[in-house]
């Protein structure tokens, strides 16, 4: 095997590497997706340059020469001097084929990355009577079908979800990560949370706690300097969360649920005002039938009607529209209507996106291999 053509190497690599620091030189956030990847780059270089550069078989080399002292005193050409070019291209497209295989990601294309969309927050009932039959296979898995595909529909919204029974709680927090939201929602079952109950405005409190955290404490601090007030009569102290561009902000909930509220320490009537004070849509959706036949589970097992005037309430309240999950086509058609007609506020989201960046080396590494192939195919072209 031959020296490494170490000052070949260096003339090629240098500029690269010179070239990609200016281009990444204001890129923020720089990782790789598969770092691991990163060590496949030793064995393939040592690979390369060794069958780049091995000399071939002196029985292939052999040729006669009737004055050979005269051949050698010939001082060797440029082409001579880069007959490894071909080989230290192949070097540098193994090693930026590794490096875009790795997938190099940036958390943001410019400065900042800004959506245009909606703050989203999903209340999703878990109370028993959800596994009813009357929407098939039942009314859970109704629901989440229906939530499956808005959120499939709707690709720049921060979307965050809220399971609540006879308590309410964060299932997920808002996220631009639609794909983790849906992998979770496939995984809800029942019993995760206490069905022996349906809190609905605890589920909207606990929604708007993600929604505007911010405003609501201070709605409270209001409402307990208050003489007598509660702290859904209380008028917000500050104007409502505004959003970079500097319009306020378009918040929803989707109230999903089967019965009527006989759980939790919030008044559904308290939450909806709540939502009226910090400009908050709620839109609720009954599963199932709504003549109140069975249609929820009350405390300690028993039946309760369902009771579509609170929904209707609630939604009335805020601004948003109460539905029925019967038909749920219709139901999700005139879902994005709506959604559609709403204000669409600027949203940053740093550290949630990324920007990926493998092509920036994927295409300096095709360009390069066509290059070698064209130089072996011409002026490189060793015989044998």
């Amino acid at each position: 095997m031959r020296r490494l053509p170490w000052l070949l190497i260096a003339a090629v690599f240098v500029p690269l590497a010179a070239a990609y620091a200016l281009l990444l030189r204001n890129v923020g956030g720089f990782r790789f997706a598969h770092p691991w990847l990163l060590a496949a780059i030793p064995p393939a270089v040592a690979l390369v340059l060794w069958t780049g550069l091995t000399r071939a078989p002196a029985w292939r080399a052999l040729f006669v020469y009737s004055r050979a002292m005269e051949l050698a005193a010939q001082r060797p050409g440029i082409v001579a001097r880069l007959r490894d070019l071909p080989t230290v291209l192949r070097l540098a497209v193994v090693v930026l084929i590794a490096v875009a295989a790795a997938r190099p990601q940036s958390t943001r294309a410019h400065d900042d990355i800004e959506l245009e969309g909606i703050d989203i927050v999903i209340t999703l009932d878990l109370s028993g009577s959800m596994q009813e039959t009357d929407l098939a296979p039942n009314r859970l898995e109704a629901a989440k079908s229906v939530i499956r595909e808005f959120v499939r529909k709707r690709p720049t919204d921060r979307i965050g979800m809220v399971v609540f029974g006879r308590e309410a709680y964060t299932y997920v927090p808002l996220t631009l990560d639609h794909g983790t939201l849906l992998r979770m929602l496939a995984e809800l079952r029942l019993g995760i949370v206490d069905g022996n109950g349906t809190a609905i405005g605890n589920g909207i409190g606990v929604a708007l706690n993600r929604l505007c955290s911010e405003e609501l404490t201070a709605l409270r601090r209001a409402a307990e300097q208050g003489e007598g007030a509660t702290a859904a009569q209380a008028k917000p102290p500050a104007p409502v969360m505004t959003g970079p561009d500097g319009k306020p902000r378009s918040r929803v909930i989707i109230v999903l649920t089967d019965g009527d509220s006989n759980a939790g320490n919030v008044s559904p009537e308290d939450a909806a005002r709540w939502a009226q004070l910090l400009n908050v849509k709620i839109y609720t959706v009954l599963a199932g039938t709504s003549d109140g036949e069975a249609a929820g589970a009350a405390p300690g097992g028993g039946r309760h009607a369902a009771n579509p005037k609170l929904l209707e309430q609630i939604a009335s309240t805020t601004g948003g529209t109460p539905y029925l999950a019967s038909d749920r086509r219709a139901l999700d058609d005139r879902f994005q209507k709506i959604l559609a007609d709403l204000h669409k506020s600027r949203l940053r989201d740093r550290g949630t996106l990324y920007a990926e960046l493998y092509p920036r080396f994927l295409i300096v590494a095709f360009a390069l291999l066509l290059l070698e192939i064209a130089l072996r195919q011409t002026r490189f072209l060793r015989i044998p």
